[in-house]
C-alpha cells in the first residue's frame, strides 16, 4: 500500500468519526432519544439528567461528554458499575500507558532510524510506508542493534505495566469481596450430581442430612427443578399482557398508527386475548404447584450457610469418595444464573461443548473467503497483473487509493462485527450455568478467533497473494517469505486500527440502528418511551481490544508509525466505553474481575509473538547474533507468566478463607440478624417460583371484569 491508500484511508475514518461523533453529542441532547442515548439514567429514574432547555446549546454540537469520561474516577466505576467494568476500563488505560512510552520511542528513534537507513532500491524509488518500517534496514545492518535494543526496553516496559495492573487487580478483587460481604453468594454454594435418599427418595432429603450433619453452619437447601417451558410461558403472558394494554390505548391514535396496528398480530380481538392470557397463567399456575415441583426435581441444589468461610470451604472441598458425586462450586449471583442449564447432566454438557467446538471451528473456515477477498484487494498491484480489466479503476482520479486503502479495513470490520454474536450463540449452547460464564467463555472464543483469522490469516494469505508464483518456484524459500511478511502487512494493519478505532467507536457511541429504529417506532407505533436496555457486551469489547493490543506490541519494533494511531484508538475507545456504562448499558452481574486473568494471558501472548517474530526478522537480515540474544527474553517472559499464575492466579479462581473469617467476624460485631441469613437462600429461589402476574392488579380486573 502507498502513502496515497493510507492518506484515503485515514482521511475517510476521520470525516466519518467527526461526523458521526457531532451527530451523536447533537442528538444526545434532544429528550426524545434519551431511550437510546440514556436508558440506563431512565431506568434509574434520572431521565431528564444532562438535558438542556432548548436554546441553551441544545441545537449545537459540543464534545463536553469526552471530558466527563476522562474526569470519571475509578473509584466512582467500581461503585457505579462493579469490578468487571474497572477492570474493562483499566484495559483501555493499560493500552494508553504502553502505546504513550512506544510512541515516543518509535517516532524519535526507531523511525528514523528505518528511513536514513539504506534499504532495498525499490523500496527507495517507491512511494511506500515501508520506508519507516525495519524493512528499509539492510541486511546485516548493525542499526538493527538499535532495533533489539527497543524490544528490550518494551519487552521490560510491558511486562512491568501488566505486573503492576496484576497487582492492582487482585488488591482491588480482595477489596470488593470485603465491601460486598452481604453478597448471596458468598453464603451459597451449588451442588450437582445429588443422590437420592435412600429413605425417601428424593434429591432434597440427601442435601439436608449431608450438610446438617457435616457442617454446623449449614442454614437451608433450594431444589431445583427441570420447569421446560414455564419460562417461555411466562415470558408469553408478558407479551400478551403489553398487548392487551396497547390494544386498549389505541382508541386515539394516528393514522400511521392504526395502519400499524390494523396489519400486525396487535389487530387480534382483545376478547380472545384476554381469555388466552387466562389459560396461559392457569398453566402456569399449575405448573407451580407442590405435588408437580416433586415430580421435576434434578440433582442440582443451592445450599446456604450461616458463615462464609463454611461456604468457601465446602465449595472448595470434595464431598463424596466419588468425585462426580455432591460436586460443589461456588454459586454464581442470582441473577447471573441461568437456570434452565442447571439441569442439564454432565454427561451431555461434554457432547455440547464438542459441538460447540466443530461449529467455531467451520465458522472459522468459512471467515477465510472474506479474510483472503479483502487480501487480494489490498494487494491490488497483483491483481491487475493477473486481471487486465481492474485496471479501469484507474481511471477515477483517487479511486485506486479508496480501494486499496480503506475498503479492505471496511470490509473486514464489517464481517467482524457479527463474529462476536455468533460465538455467543455457540457458547449459548454449551450448558454454561450462567450469563458471566457463558460471555468469558464467547470472549475467549472470540479473541482466538481473531488472532487466526485476523492476525495470521491476513499475514499468510498478503504473502502468498504476493509472492505465489516464487514461492511455487523456490519452495524452501517459503519460511522466510512468511517472515518477511510480516513487516509487509504493517499498512493494512494501520488501515485495521483506523477503521475498527475512528469508525467503530464512533458507530458505537451514535447506536445508529437503535437510532433509526426509535425514529420508525415513534412515528408509525408512537410507544417510545421504552428505553433499550441492554447488559454491557463484555464479549465483544474486551477480545477487540486485546486484539488492537496484540497487534500494536508486535508491530512495535517492525512499524513505529502504527503506535501514535494505537494511542488516539485507545484514548477515543476509552471514552466511548466510559460514556455507554455510565448512561446506555446495564450492568447485569459482577463476577469480581474474573476477566483479568484471559486479558493477562492475551498480554502475555502478544509479548511472546512480538518476541517471536523480532527472533525470525533478525534471522532474515541476517543478524544471528540479535536472534539468540532474543531468545533470554522469551525465556524471561514465559518464567514471568508462571510467576504470576503462582502469584496471582489462585487469587482470582478461589476466594480466601481468611477474608471469608473476617467478614464472619465484623457479621458478629454487629450482630447480624437470622433474617439477613435467610435473604441468602431466598435470593436463589427461581424466577418460575415467585408469585405470578396473575395475582397483578391488571389481571385480577379482568378476572372481575370476566365474572360481572
Amino acid at each position: 500500500m502507498d502513502a496515497e491508500g493510507l492518506l484515503a484511508s485515514a482521511s475517510i475514518n476521520l470525516g466519518l468519526a467527526l461526523v458521526a461523533l457531532s451527530l451523536f453529542s447533537l442528538l444526545k441532547k434532544q429528550p426524545g432519544n434519551a431511550p437510546v442515548y440514556r436508558p440506563r439514567r431512565m431506568a434509574a429514574g434520572d431521565s431528564g439528567g444532562g438535558l438542556l432547555p432548548l436554546g441553551h446549546g441544545r441545537l449545537t454540537p459540543s464534545f463536553r461528554w469526552i471530558g466527563a469520561a476522562f474526569r470519571l474516577s475509578e473509584d466512582d466505576v467500581l461503585r457505579r458499575h462493579g469490578l468487571d467494568a474497572l477492570v474493562v476500563i483499566r484495559l483501555f488505560k493499560f493500552g494508553i500507558k504502553c502505546f504513550t512510552v512506544c510512541s515516543v520511542v518509535g517516532l524519535l528513534v526507531l523511525a528514523p532510524t528505518n528511513y536514513t537507513s539504506e534499504g532495498p532500491d525499490h523500496i527507495r524509488r517507491s512511494n511506500s510506508m515501508e520506508l519507516f518500517t525495519v524493512t528499509n534496514v539492510a541486511r546485516g545492518s548493525n542499526r538493527l542493534w538499535v532495533h533489539f535494543s527497543c524490544l528490550c526496553f518494551i519487552s521490560f516496559y510491558v511486562v512491568c505495566l501488566l505486573h503492576k495492573e496484576h497487582k492492582e487487580i487482585t488488591r482491588r478483587r480482595i477489596e470488593h469481596l470485603k465491601y460486598h460481604s452481604k453478597r448471596p453468594d458468598q453464603y451459597t454454594i451449588l451442588v450437582q450430581g445429588i443422590p437420592k435418599c435412600p429413605d425417601h427418595g428424593t434429591y432434597g432429603c440427601y442435601v439436608d442430612h449431608f450438610f446438617s450433619k457435616h457442617y454446623r453452619s449449614y442454614q437451608a437447601y433450594q431444589i431445583v427443578h427441570d420447569i421446560g417451558n414455564i419460562e417461555a410461558l411466562q415470558k408469553l403472558a408478558s407479551s400478551i399482557e403489553k398487548q392487551i394494554k396497547r390494544k386498549r390505548e389505541t382508541r386515539k391514535c394516528t393514522f400511521w398508527q392504526w395502519i400499524w396496528f390494523k396489519f400486525t398480530s396487535e389487530a387480534i380481538n382483545i376478547c380472545s386475548q384476554e381469555e388466552k392470557l387466562k389459560d396461559v397463567q392457569q398453566s402456569i399456575r399449575l405448573m407451580q404447584c407442590e405435588n408437580m415441583l416433586k415430580q421435576k426435581e434434578v440433582q442440582v441444589a443451592f445450599v446456604s450457610f450461616k458463615s462464609r468461610m463454611d461456604a468457601a470451604q465446602a465449595a472448595e472441598m470434595q464431598q463424596l469418595f466419588n468425585p462426580l458425586s455432591m460436586v460443589t462450586t461456588y454459586a454464581p449471583e442470582p441473577t447471573d444464573t441461568i437456570w434452565k442449564n442447571l439441569a442439564i447432566p454432565f454427561w451431555r454438557m461434554a457432547t455440547y461443548k464438542l459441538g460447540v467446538f466443530v461449529a467455531a471451528f467451520l465458522l472459522t473456515v468459512f471467515f477465510t473467503i472474506p479474510v483472503t477477498a479483502v487480501q487480494g484487494i489490498v494487494q491490488f498491484e497483483k491483481i491487475k497483473r493477473w486481471f487486465p480489466p481492474a485496471r479501469a479503476v484507474q481511471l477515477i482520479p483517487g479511486l485506486n487509493s479508496v480501494v486499496t486503502g480503506y475498503l479492505p479495513s471496511m470490509i473486514l470490520n464489517g464481517f467482524i462485527y457479527l463474529v462476536p454474536f455468533a460465538m455467543l450463540g455457540m457458547a449459548s449452547f454449551e450448558g454454561c450455568i450462567s450469563n458471566s460464564q457463558k460471555e468469558i467463555k464467547a470472549c475467549n472464543m472470540v479473541f482466538y478467533f481473531l488472532l487466526g483469522n485476523v492476525f495470521f490469516l491476513s499475514i499468510l494469505s498478503g504473502s502468498l497473494l504476493d509472492q505465489i508464483g516464487e514461492s511455487f518456484t523456490h519452495p524452501k524459500d517459503i519460511p522466510s517469505r512468511l517472515a518477511s511478511a510480516v513487516s509487509a502487512q504493517s499498512d493494512f494493519f494501520i488501515t485495521y486500527i483506523l477503521t475498527n478505532g475512528m469508525s467503530g467507536f464512533s458507530l458505537e457511541v451514535l447506536q445508529f440502528g437503535l437510532l433509526t429504529w426509535q425514529f420508525l417506532k415513534v412515528h408509525s407505533v408512537g410507544h417510545g418511551e421504552e428505553p433499550y436496555l441492554y447488559g454491557f457486551p463484555y464479549y465483544r469489547v474486551v477480545p477487540i481490544i486485546s486484539l488492537a493490543i496484540l497487534i500494536g506490541v508486535v508491530y512495535a519494533v517492525v512499524a513505529p508509525l502504527l503506535l501514535p494511531i494505537l494511542l488516539i484508538y485507545f484514548l477515543l475507545g476509552y471514552a466511548v466505553y466510559t460514556n455507554q456504562m455510565e448512561d446506555v448499558y446495564e450492568i447485569t452481574y459482577d463476577t469480581c474481575g474474573q476477566y483479568w486473568p484471559n486479558i493477562h494471558h492475551y498480554i502475555f501472548l502478544s509479548v511472546t509473538l512480538m518476541q517471536i517474530t523480532m527472533i525470525g526478522l533478525f534471522g532474515l537480515k541476517s543478524k544471528p547474533g540479535a536472534s539468540f540474544a532474543t531468545i533470554p527474553l522469551l525465556v524471561l517472559n514465559i518464567l514471568f507468566n508462571e510467576y504470576c499464575k503462582v502469584r496471582f492466579l489462585p487469587t482470582f479462581h478461589h476466594r480466601p478463607v481468611e477474608i471469608a473469617k473476617q467478614n464472619d467476624e465484623l457479621d458478629e460485631g454487629v450482630g447480624i440478624t437470622e433474617g439477613d441469613l435467610d435473604n441468602a437462600i431466598s435470593a436463589y429461589k427461581p424466577p418460575w417460583m415467585r408469585p405470578t402476574n396473575l395475582e397483578s392488579s391488571y389481571v385480577q380486573s379482568l378476572i372481575r371484569s370476566a365474572a360481572a
